[in-house]
């Protein structure tokens, strides 16, 4: 007989935490008509992308308001070495976050996630901002890490569910705007908090108090699948029923679709090369552009901004041409973003550089070509996994990424405090031609796996 979904088990503390939350029972559905289900598809999938969008973006506001802080706390004593080591530890501790968070999301509420998560964040922001000692401040930064965990693998998990596979590049590209929208804005708030005198403590107390007004937001506007509206299952992602009510099945699932999926495991060590190249820019560029080119601060967060702006760009636009030309085999517009992400590197790198203009649109060359694969390779590992595994296999895809922060964090602080930041460029070239190796070597991989699994 089968195990009841709905019991947890006393032997088994990740169901015991997975009841916490619990995902609605289906709704009935009470939409019949061809006409009635595609409005009421349109309807619910547009506050769903909007939301977790505008829900994503925040967990940016406090995660990545440290990186415009850090050159002002260096004045108060803190170095680069302890500085990139809070960037390390709070990014192991988030890679390992996304992966646990994200097998327990796979059978739990994604909204429940979503705003637990975010609250979290937000109280640690809160402490952050009052603390003074370096340990102290080492600590906050690696809990806040854990939370910002529950946020990716349950977005994942509700845009597996609401949008079919043919057309989820497109909209996990439009998605991803979430990474530059939160990484952008947070820049810009932090920095004229500061030019205006309020100091870098405020850039934890304001977006703490911003995500604290979000997350009523996201409750309201992410119904987990569509049949807890009344909807049916998105159109070619549907599952046997014992592979919807098993546990035991569900982690032989797990097993089979993930860790033994030779392909999710080269895309998931592809972005421990992306993520190296896309944080060494995120946490270092403010102090890179302020330190080596002598530029004011607010100019300096505008032009990361920039660097965020051309990777939103680059990321739909890889999307489109992902579902369009390559009939949504992502993994080979990851290696043709990646090959340019190198070459964009060199450029900024060795081309002397006399306007701010021409700095800027360098650096937005290399986000437009490392957002393409950071959202891309999520949409492999999510489709190769499908809706049931998606947030484990893109939390073990996390695992890596953020595991580079042991380069772009700890690693580039002392590099740099050593050799300067010449040296921080070789690394980044490596890595971007470790990052196109990887990908070449997952060239075969298919679009999908729903058909291997029988979906209707």
């Amino acid at each position: 007989m089968e195990p009841d979904p709905q019991q947890a088990s006393t032997t088994d503390p990740l169901d015991w935490i997975a009841r916490i939350f619990r995902p609605a029972p289906p709704a009935a559905v009470k939409v019949v008509g061809s006409d009635e289900v595609a409005a009421g598809y349109r309807y619910w999938q547009l506050r769903v992308l909007v939301a977790t969008i505008v829900g994503y973006a925040t967990f940016y506001f406090v995660r990545k308001n440290l990186s415009i802080a850090m050159p002002f706390m260096e004045k108060e004593g803190i170095d680069k070495i302890h500085l990139g080591l809070f960037l390390t530890l709070h990014g192991l501790i988030y890679g390992i976050s996304k992966f646990a968070n994200g097998f327990l999301a796979d059978r739990s509420s994604s909204r429940a996630f979503l705003v637990v998560g975010l609250v979290a964040s937000a109280i640690m922001n809160v402490f952050f901002g009052f603390s003074s000692a370096v340990l102290t401040l080492g600590i906050i930064w690696m809990v806040n890490g854990w939370f910002q965990g529950m946020g990716f693998p349950p977005c994942a998990r509700l845009m597996t569910n609401w949008f079919p596979p043919r057309e989820l590049a497109t909209k996990f590209s439009l998605w991803n705007a979430s990474h530059s929208i939160g990484g952008g804005l947070i820049l810009i708030i932090c920095s004229y908090l500061i030019y205006f005198g309020f100091g870098w403590r405020a850039c934890f107390f304001v977006p703490a108090g911003i995500a604290l007004i979000v997350a009523p937001f996201i409750w309201f506007n992410t119904p987990d699948t569509p049949p807890s509206v009344g909807l049916p299952e998105a159109e070619g992602t549907q599952m046997s029923g014992s592979q919807a009510h098993s546990r035991a099945e569900f982690r032989a699932f797990v097993v089979e679709r993930v860790f033994k999926n030779k392909f999710i495991w080269l895309v998931s060590a592809a972005n421990f090369f992306v993520y190296t190249i896309r944080f060494a820019v995120l946490d270092w560029g403010p102090t890179m552009l302020v330190q080596a080119k002598h530029i004011e601060i607010q100019n300096a967060a505008w032009m990361v901004v920039a660097f965020e702006v051309f990777g939103l760009m680059g990321a739909i636009i890889g999307g489109w041409l992902t579902d369009r030309y390559l009939a949504g085999r992502a993994v080979r517009m990851c290696l043709i973003y990646m090959v340019l992400a190198c070459i964009a590197i060199v450029i900024f790198w060795k081309v002397p550089v006399e306007s701010q203009l021409l700095t800027t649109v360098l650096l937005g060359l290399i986000g437009f070509f490392v957002y393409g694969p950071q959202c891309l390779l999520a949409v492999t590992a999510a489709n190769l996994a499908t809706k049931r595994a998606a947030g484990t296999a893109v939390g073990l895809t996390s695992i890596f990424g953020y595991a580079s922060t042991a380069v772009s964090g700890w690693g580039l602080g002392a590099l740099v405090q050593y050799y300067g930041w010449d040296a921080a460029f070789v690394v980044l070239i490596v890595a971007g031609i470790a990052g196109s190796l990887l990908f070449l070597a997952a060239w075969p991989a298919q679009a999908n796996a729903y058909a291997e699994q029988g979906s209707a």
